[in-house]
């Protein structure tokens, strides 16, 4: 069973930091799964910001924002720096099998950039 939780989203000042954090249950072989992060801004598609097929190999669409992954911890992070009001939203990391189709989703968590 795969159970994905997100945690580390807050209010932030334009200019400042954050770092999520993505927890994965047991119970499946982490390794074998590529995890992303996504991001939905309201009223928009959902964004892929990084994609992280093993800790070596990580591809990041957004300059600013750093993904990383720790299979020994079985976790993602998104280390999100200079953070401006365009990034509010929630994010999601999410899990497929390296040779399936289907997505696993976390419940998201709220990321607020304000003064």
């Amino acid at each position: 069973q795969v159970q994905l939780v997100e945690s580390g989203g807050g209010l932030v000042q334009p200019g400042g930091s954050l770092r999520l954090s993505c927890a994965a249950s047991a119970g499946f072989i982490f390794s074998g799964y590529i995890m992303s992060w996504y991001r939905q801004v309201s009223g928009e598609e959902r964004e892929l910001l990084a994609t992280m097929y093993t800790p070596a190999r990580i591809d990041s669409y957004l300059g600013r924002f750093i993904a990383s992954r720790d299979n020994d911890k079985r976790m993602v992070y998104l280390q999100m720096n200079n953070l401006k009001t365009e990034d509010t939203g929630v994010y999601y990391c999410s899990a497929r099998y390296m040779s399936g189709t289907i997505e696993y989703w976390g419940q998201g968590t709220q990321v607020t950039v304000s003064s």
